[in-house]
């Protein structure tokens, strides 16, 4: 019986996660295909390359609520646990979009949305390391990967067992897609945030 409901937010959180927002978006307005622009991305951060904040903002809120819408209907349909497995759903429909040949984008503002609809407490201190890093570095995918890193500790930490188990998950696939940012943050050579593509 518990299966189903699983399934079925899986299926849902995917399908909601894969819509590529930044990319519809930069479209719409004119900005062409940020995917061939900056990193390739479809996020708000390869956005903000194309130097419109307002729609890099709206692309943030969009892929945020992805996750977050998903991850608060099943929890109102079935519960916690299901909901944590619609939002991780939404983040890897994120990454991996079966519209754009699983070529998506990196996942943190979904992972932040994800987040903030189970656990808030801990999306609050997981921001406050991500906007504390990027003043410091003034790297974007650095400080993802500072906050998505330090999230399960923290959820652990603060008793919210299902949420680190989640994180942790998570935090993996934020790993993997931010591989080449890894390779450039150690080679001096990432880029900075607001630097145009």
């Amino acid at each position: 019986m518990f299966s189903m409901p699983i399934l079925y937010a899986v299926i849902g959180g995917y399908l909601l996660g894969s819509i590529p927002f930044g990319l519809l978006i930069a479209k719409a307005t004119g900005q062409g295909d940020i995917r061939k622009i900056g990193s390739g991305n479809i996020g708000a951060t390869n956005v903000l390359r194309t130097g419109r904040k307002d729609i890099a903002l709206i692309t943030l809120l969009l892929d945020a609520a992805k996750a977050g819408v998903a991850a608060l209907i099943f929890n109102h349909l079935f519960g916690a646990p299901v909901g944590l497995f619609a939002g991780a759903a939404a983040l890897i429909g994120h990454c991996y979009p079966v519209w754009l040949k699983f070529k998506g984008g990196k996942g943190v503002a979904t992972f932040f949305g994800c987040l903030f609809a189970t656990a808030w407490p801990i999306a609050l201190i997981a921001g406050a390391i991500w906007l504390i890093c990027a003043y410091i570095t003034r790297i974007s995918s650095l400080s993802a990967l500072a906050a998505a890193g330090t999230s399960p500790l923290i959820a652990l930490f603060m008793g919210y067992y299902h949420v680190a188990i989640m994180a942790a998950v998570l935090a993996v696939i934020i790993y993997i897609r931010h591989a080449e940012n890894i390779g450039r943050i150690f080679k001096g050579t990432e880029t900075r945030i607001g630097k145009k593509g």
